[in-house]
């Protein structure tokens, strides 16, 4: 069962896909920049053939927490030394997953097309920076590239909280201590909270869930630490309104001082299928927290002007809205003026951004993997 798996998973990773579901009476999907694909002549995997999948990712704690709670998240790792982040979960009765790639090294600031801003906001000794966007939007990747280039540069200790552990760090000069929830510690607040009194200089936490986590956070920020983290946001604007918003109402109006004081940045992603056909290429939006900012992240009444200071930005302190950042792209022939429209957060303010251009991209290729170059991936590669 374990080969079978492990099969599938090295046909994913030969087509270049980001994830893979996994589904009873559906042949394995992959997910190919940013498109659900089916693999050409693959059997549909039966509700036992997952069930058994599931199985021997799981160790027994594993196995009685997903018997409890019918959901888990876990990292499984193949012979060959891939990484995979997994969701396991039933639907309709049966078990279902999808696992996610975790490329086997963080990948360099050079080769992920993010902007100097990103990099200047990890000099920031203190406070807390946020990287939001949905899912698959690459949020991992980028928070880990900053980690790895503080490791590079500074002599400090980094504690990691995450669920699972996704990126493995090497200690250069800094110390890194990574732990996974379920497994390390209980819960984020907890692992947090205790990660005060580990000396840290740098805390990443995979995700702000909750209240407790958030209000831990930014007294960690405040107490002279620098704090990393996620939200499923699209965008500043609402990255603020969410944090807000998990505070109780007679609570709210001091977490926006707190907020407003301690936040340094928020980089909001989405990733676009590069023009050439050769992966994917983030747009960012970037929000730095000038004294401007921190008036209307205060005043709940200007919050909404946030988008309009970010498009102001750009000089001296680097900010970058979508729509700026997705022209550029185009400009760059990175991504087609198409496929910028269709990510823009108003496409006709896009397009009057891009007034002048026309076609200044080649056409993107689409990638079937049902045919082609693909259709070595059959039945007798994922065995029988």
């Amino acid at each position: 069962m374990s080969q079978i798996l492990d099969r599938v998973l090295n046909a994913a990773r030969q087509l270049g896909a980001s994830d893979v579901h996994l589904k009873a009476g559906l042949p394995p999907i992959f997910r190919i920049k940013g498109e659900l694909r089916t693999v050409r002549d693959v059997p549909a995997l039966t509700r036992e053939a997952i069930a058994g999948f599931a199985a021997h990712m799981m160790n027994d704690k594993q196995k009685a927490q997903f018997e409890d709670a019918l959901d888990l998240d876990l990292a499984y790792g193949t012979p060959d030394g891939v990484r995979y982040r997994a969701n396991v979960f039933q639907q309709r009765g049966a078990v279902g997953m999808v696992l996610r790639l975790i490329p086997p090294e963080v990948p360099p600031f050079d080769r992920l097309n993010l902007p100097q801003t990103v990099l200047d906001l990890t000099g920031n000794s203190r406070g807390v920076i946020l990287v939001t966007g949905v899912t698959g939007s690459g949020k991992s990747t980028t928070l880990a590239a900053m980690v790895d280039y503080i490791n590079t540069q500074n002599a400090y200790h980094i504690v990691t909280i995450e669920d699972p552990i996704e990126y493995t760090f090497r200690d250069k000069r800094s110390v890194v201590n990574q732990r996974e929830i379920g497994f390390d510690t209980q819960s984020f607040s907890r692992a947090l909270r205790a990660a005060l009194r580990q000396d840290p200089d740098v805390v990443l936490v995979g995700e702000m869930r909750d209240p407790e986590t958030a209000s831990i956070a930014m007294t960690a920020a405040e107490t002279g630490h620098l704090v990393l983290s996620t939200l499923h946001t699209s965008d500043a604007t609402e990255t603020v309104n969410r944090i807000i918003s998990m505070y109780p109402s007679h609570q709210q109006a001091q977490a926006r001082l707190t907020l407003a004081s301690v936040l340094r940045g928020v980089i909001s992603q989405r990733l676009l299928p590069r023009a050439d056909g050769k992966g994917m290429v983030p747009a960012l939006e970037i929000l730095v927290n000038t004294e401007r900012v921190r008036e209307m992240i205060e005043d709940p009444q200007r919050t909404r002007e946030i988008r309009d200071a970010i498009a102001q930005g750009l000089h001296p302190y680097g900010m970058v809205t979508f729509d700026q950042s997705l022209a550029e792209l185009v400009k760059q022939r990175l991504v087609t003026y198409e496929e910028a429209v269709k990510h823009s957060s108003s496409p006709s303010d896009f397009a009057l951004l891009f007034r002048g251009v026309q076609g200044g991209t080649t056409g993107g290729n689409t990638v079937d993997v049902t045919g082609g170059a693909h259709e070595e991936f059959s039945i007798d590669r994922f065995g029988k």
